[in-house]
């Protein structure tokens, strides 16, 4: 079992970069893949950026590609996000999420595991 713990949020202007990290416990950590999903106003929660155990693969959203870079470090149970180039309608909340096992169908919210309680991300244009 992990308990994700999201920190980073702020409220950045449209270009700038922001850095969000997820402290997960638990001595299990590297048996799960982790997530970034996130969820704007009167939206439906959506994927973001997904990450294998080990760290060699990754997945992005198309919204998202070349602009978001996921990364883990399985020795101090961590998942960052870095966020370069923003854009408004990069606003949401932003919850860390862990899923037992491989990538999979990572897209997908309900097939995730465990979740943090998330961190807001404001971007002005």
């Amino acid at each position: 079992q992990v308990q994700p713990v999201e920190s980073g949020g702020g409220l950045v202007q449209a270009g700038d970069s922001l850095r969000l990290s997820c402290a997960a416990s638990g001595r299990t950590f590297s048996s799960y893949a982790m997530a970034w999903f996130r969820q704007a106003p009167a939206k439906e929660r959506e994927f973001v950026a997904a990450v294998s155990r080990s760290g060699s693969s990754t997945r992005y959203a198309d919204s998202v590609k070349g602009r978001f870079t996921i990364s883990r470090d399985n020795a101090k149970n961590t998942v960052n996000l870095q966020m370069n180039s923003l854009k408004p309608e990069d606003t949401g909340v932003y919850y860390c999420a862990a899923r037992s096992g491989g990538l999979g169908n990572i897209y997908a919210a309900d097939g995730m595991d465990y979740w943090g309680k998330g961190t807001l991300v404001t971007v002005s244009s």
